[in-house]
């Protein structure tokens, strides 16, 4: 009786750990295939674009996107290579062009879009790495800045796969701070957008995530107070 009672239980218990095994494996899917619906529309577009070596590139997703960063910053040559829903496979997929055309800087805001589909930080950071690893290798004079993520807020509930995940971006930004050692500028734009609750502040978004032209006009003043425009 004894034999058969264990029996039982060992094989609820191997039931309860594929069950918890499953259950783990769904919570981690992630796809690193997705691009935003107008993504090949964007590329092909910019594709036909002239390029100068004199250009600065604001590389990322929506973040990037939001704004006129020539009109902003009162920058002739600055082109926006934003593309909202963006992440870093989809930066890594479109890089070789902006490379190929050797811009004297490169203003990289990437990540949190990943963060909002599970990607895992190893493989983001490891994404951090491949980028400015190609950009030294394919255009040596480019200045790279590497920007931190900015924080977000859930108060305003609109975008809740980008919420509660507070700790990937703290992360994130520890080991974005690191790439000093690869020789690039790291900008610390997560403190200048941090609320007393260290949130995203209120007054500088729409939704939590992305910013109005009040907080463009902060990140502007941000960079216009370094030599990074220089």
């Amino acid at each position: 009786m004894k034999t058969y009672l264990n029996r039982i239980l060992i094989a609820f218990s191997l039931l309860l750990v594929l069950s918890f095994t499953n259950v783990i494996a769904q919570t981690v899917k992630w796809d690193s295939t997705y691009r935003p619906g107008k993504y090949k529309e964007i590329v092909t577009k910019w594709k036909a674009e002239e390029t100068s070596k004199k250009d600065y590139v604001f590389l990322g997703n929506s973040i990037t996107a939001g704004t006129d960063w020539a009109k902003l910053l009162n920058l002739p040559q600055a082109k926006n290579r934003g593309i909202s829903g963006d992440i870093t496979y989809g930066v890594l997929e479109r890089l070789q062009d902006i490379i190929d055309g050797k811009p004297k800087k490169i203003f990289i805001l990437i990540g949190i879009n990943d963060i909002s589909r599970n990607i895992p930080d190893s493989a983001i950071l490891s994404n951090y790495k491949k980028i400015v690893d190609r950009i030294r290798k394919g255009s040596k004079k480019t200045h790279i800045y590497f920007n931190t993520l900015l924080p977000v807020n859930a108060s305003f509930e609109k975008f809740k796969n980008h919420y509660g995940k507070d700790e990937h971006i703290l992360y994130l930004n520890t080991e974005i701070k690191k790439l000093v050692a690869k020789n690039v500028i790291v900008i610390d734009l997560y403190s200048q957008f941090l609320d007393k609750d260290n949130h995203l502040r209120a007054e500088l978004t729409k939704d939590g995530l992305h910013l109005i032209p009040e907080g463009y006009r902060v990140w502007a003043d941000f960079l216009n107070s370094t030599s990074y425009l220089k």
